[in-house]
């Protein structure tokens, strides 16, 4: 009995490390990350094969980013180094695809990301539906070092610059957002381009390019009150992203 519980540990040891050679990261500049979470995590997979799309394919995920076993990744979607993906968050690149969410960014609670078909059933592009940022097409871009926070939605085509905060409940549709801006909780941008470094107050919806351009600076206001809300956000969850897989791994 001895001798049979020790061939028993030895097989399960086997197949432990068998498991963890074949999820282990691979290396080298722009290899995919195809990290354990897409075995852990039954919410990471692929998108399913449509009329629009008949090749699936995986997220793929930086090793150093954390999606929460409650939340879904699913389709083409890549996301970068330390991003934080939190309970009940939805990026979905199943319909729009690609979707882009760029390093040190967080996607918290209740948050959306999806996008319009970006191919019809003739699989051609649908051109309306899709927004081209460094020579790349995508269906919703976020950039680096990016809030969205709780039950925010970001619908594609959507842009949303580097070190921006997209504020709780806020909405962004057809729009590109820049660089260093501000959405406050409840607004939203819908079909129109914000300039690097506006913000829109809480609660205002902003339809028109006339209204977007009109939008105060950020560096105008000395004592705003959302100046350096993103740079804490950010710090707060790129660690929290390094605390979560030190703890599950």
């Amino acid at each position: 009995m001895r001798f049979k519980k020790q061939i028993l540990t030895i097989l399960i040891l086997a197949l432990l490390v068998a498991c963890a050679a074949s999820v282990s990261a691979k290396t080298g500049d722009g290899a995919k990350k195809d990290c354990f979470k897409s075995l852990v995590f039954p919410s990471i997979m692929k998108n399913p094969q449509t009329p629009w799309n008949q090749h699936p394919v995986a997220p793929e995920i930086d090793c150093t980013a954390f999606v929460h076993p409650e939340a879904s990744v699913i389709g083409a979607v890549k996301i970068g180094a330390y991003v934080m993906v939190s309970p009940f968050a939805s990026v979905r690149g199943d319909e729009g695809m690609p979707i882009f969410i760029g390093a040190n960014s967080n996607v918290q609670d209740g948050v959306v990301v999806h996008g319009l078909e970006t191919i019809n059933e003739e699989l051609k592009p649908v051109t309306n539906n899709i927004v081209n940022v460094n020579g790349k097409n995508y269906s919703v871009y976020v950039g680096k070092n990016v809030s969205l926070a709780h039950q925010a939605q970001v619908h594609g085509p959507a842009v949303v610059g580097n070190d921006t905060f997209i504020g709780m409940q806020a909405f962004v549709f057809k729009s590109h957002i820049g660089n260093g801006c501000v959405l406050e909780p409840k607004s939203a941008a819908i079909g129109v381009t914000i300039a690097d470094g506006k913000y829109i107050p809480a609660g205002v919806v902003i339809t028109k390019q006339a209204d977007a351009d009109a939008l105060k600076n950020i560096a105008d206001e000395p004592n705003y009150a959302y100046k350096t809300t993103n740079e804490a956000v950010v710090y707060v969850n790129t660690n929290l992203a390094t605390g979560y897989n030190k703890a599950v791994r």
